[in-house]
């Protein structure tokens, strides 16, 4: 298995220019860790975001995968919410806009909240900030693409809490279009399901890995 912070998180690079925040970037930095792996095919995914840019991975590299996980898929009408989130951090910084947006108003549980908090801002400001608008702004629609998205064949895994509205209706948008998906909803949890919900998340995972293992 291999794990990496996406550039602008974390641990990895933050490049300052606003264009090396794009999709086309991510995908082709995600493309180079595939590259680095043992095997021709893999299992790509993300949350999130991450979800974002390992579906756009797939449609360009499809015949690289044997499996897509999908966890928490952004809304593709979250444009308002990413741009409002990059000048709250732009204007008042990281701790309040995040406060604000992400973690604070109750949205988690005490425990979830503290470690979003803490991922959160592990981020270079300039960096979170291109990328919500440079990445979660522009992304897409499942009707734009739907087309493509018919034929990607890889096996497909969506998980997605049951609290988080507009990861429910992405997922949902995608299982209808993607021809060889599973949609997992799981109870009780929001949008950092796979914090929030840890064994259910883990359940869903590994339960589709080993089906893929298994049809090797």
């Amino acid at each position: 298995m291999i794990l990496f912070d996406a550039r602008g998180h974390a641990r990895s690079a933050s490049p300052e220019g606003l264009d090396e925040y794009t999709p086309e970037a991510f995908v082709s930095d995600l493309a180079r860790i595939v590259e680095r792996a043992a095997t021709k095919r893999v299992v790509v995914g993300g949350v999130s975001m991450g979800a974002a840019i390992a579906l756009r991975y797939a449609l360009r590299y499809p015949s690289s995968l044997i499996g897509l996980v999908l966890a928490s898929y952004p809304s593709s009408g979250g444009t308002s919410w990413a741009l409002a989130a990059a000048d709250a951090i732009d204007n008042e910084g990281l701790e309040a806009a995040g406060e604000r947006y992400v973690w604070g108003g109750g949205r988690f549980d005490a425990e979830s909240a503290k470690w979003i908090r803490q991922g959160f801002l592990e981020h270079r400001p300039h960096a979170l900030s291109a990328t919500l608008r440079q990445v979660l702004a522009v992304e897409p629609v499942v009707d734009d693409r739907a087309q493509a998205l018919r034929e990607l064949t890889v096996p497909t895994l969506l998980i997605a809490g049951e609290r988080d509205v507009p990861a429910l209706d992405s997922t949902r948008a995608l299982h209808a279009v993607l021809p060889r998906a599973r949609r997992i909803v799981v109870p009780g949890a929001g949008h950092v399901v796979n914090l929030e919900k840890p064994e259910s998340f883990n359940e869903a995972l590994s339960s589709f890995l080993s089906e893929i293992e298994g049809a090797k």
